[in-house]
């Protein structure tokens, strides 16, 4: 199968479109695991959705826009990677889309933010002119480059399929490919360093400990690790809520 036709495209962009919104209303769903997981269902292999969601996931760990700072689109390139993996090619051939995407999204995000100024100046220009209903016009409109931003993109791609894709990326010199591969590689890494560094490590060092011997030493699923986790900490919630009613 080499595409979707134009309804599911149209979900996917729309999707895109509604998840990059709704954080201004304070609602997280541009998450690579919610967007992975819901793609696949909508492209009919949910199993690869999740995987290349939590893989995303993983990478993103501890990042963040700080000071309105760009960074990858993980929301993005699990749309389009789980749609094109769907298409053939698999969690490898998915991530192998969804991380060059995730990392060009950036210039995206750059430009739809830059955009969005013009609607800000519009709602001076509607303030001088003392015209409140014009300034909510503004406003409501300025959110419009940065959900387009993100639906276009995901309706081209998924619309095109895997091969307009795959001949973007084979455009691109082979050093940039593998800087990006490596940095892909890099990434879950850093970003598990980066949310330890945020943890109180010195006071919960056995927990790290319980976790790394878990996965180093008992090859357990990092599903597994995280429903232990869960479980060492609802019994030592309800020893400390004990021992605070005695």
């Amino acid at each position: 199968m080499d595409g979707y036709g134009i309804f599911i495209p149209i979900i996917l962009g729309s999707w895109a479109y509604i998840s990059q919104i709704a954080q201004l209303t304070g609602l997280w769903w541009a998450e690579a695991l919610i967007s992975g997981a819901l793609t696949g269902f909508i492209v009919g292999d949910f199993e690869l959705g999740l995987q290349i969601g939590a893989t995303l996931t993983l990478m993103s760990l501890g990042m963040w826009t700080y000071g309105g700072a760009t960074m990858p689109d993980f929301n993005t390139g699990a749309i389009i990677g789980t749609a094109i993996g769907a298409l053939g090619s698999g969690l490898e051939g998915g991530l192998a889309i969804a991380i060059p995407t995730s990392l060009l999204m950036t210039q995206l995000d750059v430009l739809g933010r830059a955009t969005t100024t013009i609607f800000i100046h519009g709602a001076d220009k509607q303030l001088e002119a003392m015209n409140l209903k014009g300034i909510t016009k503004m406003h409501l409109l300025g959110q419009l480059p940065w959900g387009l931003s993100r639906g276009i993109p995901v309706f081209l791609a998924v619309w095109l399929g895997a091969g307009p894709i795959q001949s973007l990326i084979e455009w691109f010199p082979e050093w940039f490919i593998k800087g990006i591969q490596l940095s892909g590689k890099m990434l879950p890494a850093l970003g598990f360093a980066l949310l330890l560094s945020q943890i109180n490590v010195k006071k919960f060092w056995p927990y790290l400990l319980i976790g790394f011997v878990l996965f180093a030493y008992l090859n357990m699923p990092l599903i597994g690790i995280a429903l232990m986790a869960l479980a060492l900490s609802i019994i030592v919630m309800n020893i400390e809520r004990r021992s605070s009613n005695v």
